[in-house]
């Protein structure tokens, strides 16, 4: 590498490393106009002062559903008269922590950790909004957590009876969800089916042509010109399709260039992206292991020994690694399975009749690697 070729200390090949975050909400929302629109239609009444439409929003992980959502609610924002708020399901799984989440949307404090009941977070809640005659748009992101947790119907219920509890309040609901084999209504109590009745929205893969103009966007704002070259973009675009995650390739986008930088390197190169592909392509593992309670982290842990082995035999270890009871594990079971990291396979036992086997989706080290 030709002394032009390397980076100054003091130089970067980003010219906005923001870009290729998480949080980042990109001005051109590309290929997401229709469902815009149906979120739109469903939002319209807010603005006008009503009770807005709920809207359930599908489809599998990085298809663009939370990006939607928070390009919607800074419009709604921008109006007046209507305040929103995101719930993060993952890491808020009951409807206690939802409503905390929410408190501190409408106050700009938290509420006290202990010593106040549902009942009065709630009321507070509801009587600031019909004081302040605003209306809330709230967002259940990853909303399957809350079913994993059996919470979900007690949640959804306070919401959308808040208009009840004080007359004036006025609440709409979106429910994010990314979980295609959950059924969202239909694993609602009947009381909630009843008033909840959602426009849907469902964001499909991108296709490899959609992939490349959206990573293309992002490789313009937050690369200086000339260090990604296009055929360097499009092995991205490669990984990225294989996987139907878009946030693999951002992720992808931003390692392989802080691998250009350790080079000292003022342009991304294939090796760079290779490179980087071996962590990125775990983003949604990465993701769904910082939602995990701590028993659940250890019977992945104990799995990366007993990979592929049937139920009962896992439960000894993890037992006598936890101390917990078959009923948590079982739960356990189905919550990881339900998350895609286990896959859990009924088979016929010679003489045992039928059980389970537990495997891990990912590579055990791969696994081990992230717990730790």
């Amino acid at each position: 590498m030709s002394e032009d070729e390397m980076l100054a200390w003091d130089e970067s090949v980003f010219r906005d490393e923001h870009v290729f975050e998480i949080d980042y909400t990109p001005e051109r929302f590309r290929h997401r106009e229709s469902q815009m629109e149906s979120l739109k239609y469903a939002m319209r009444p807010a603005v006008r002062g009503s009770r807005p439409l709920n809207a359930k929003i599908e489809g599998p992980p990085g298809t663009g559903k939370t990006t939607a959502v928070r390009k919607l609610f800074g419009e709604l924002a921008a109006q007046g008269g209507v305040r929103t708020a995101t719930v993060n399901c993952q890491v808020n799984a009951t409807r206690y922590a939802v409503f905390s989440q929410l408190f501190r949307a409408m106050f700009d404090y938290e509420p006290p950790a202990s010593g106040v009941s549902f009942k009065k977070l709630f009321g507070q809640i509801t009587e600031k909004l019909a004081d302040e005659d605003e209306t809330l748009v709230v967002a259940l992101d990853e909303v399957n957590y809350l079913f994993y947790e059996g919470e979900a119907s007690d949640t959804l219920y306070s919401l959308l009876r808040a208009h009840e509890d004080q007359g004036g309040a006025r609440v709409g609901v979106v429910v994010i969800s990314s979980d295609l084999d959950l059924e969202v209504i239909g694993e609602l109590d009947g009381r909630v089916q009843s008033v909840f009745r959602p426009e849907e929205v469902y964001f499909p893969v991108y296709d490899a042509t959609e992939i490349a103009d959206i990573l293309g966007d992002r490789v313009e704002r937050g690369f200086h010109d000339d260090v990604v070259a296009a055929p360097v973009l499009d092995r991205v675009v490669e990984f990225t399709t294989e996987t139907g995650d878009l946030r693999v390739g951002i992720d992808l986008l931003h390692r392989a260039g802080l691998n250009a930088e350790v080079r000292g390197s003022r342009t991304v190169t294939r090796e760079d992206v290779d490179d980087a592909y071996d962590t990125s392509k775990y983003v949604h593992l990465s993701r769904s292991l910082r939602g995990l309670t701590d028993s659940e982290r250890d019977l992945l842990r104990v799995l990366t020994d007993y990979d592929g082995e049937r139920a009962g035999d896992v439960y000894d270890a993890f037992h006598e690694a936890t101390g917990l009871g078959y009923t948590r594990y079982s739960e356990i079971i189905n919550k990881l399975d339900e998350l895609d990291l286990i896959e859990a396979a009924y088979a016929d036992v010679d003489g045992r009749g039928r059980s389970r086997s537990l495997s891990l989706s990912y590579d055990p080290e791969a696994v081990t690697e992230r717990l730790e």
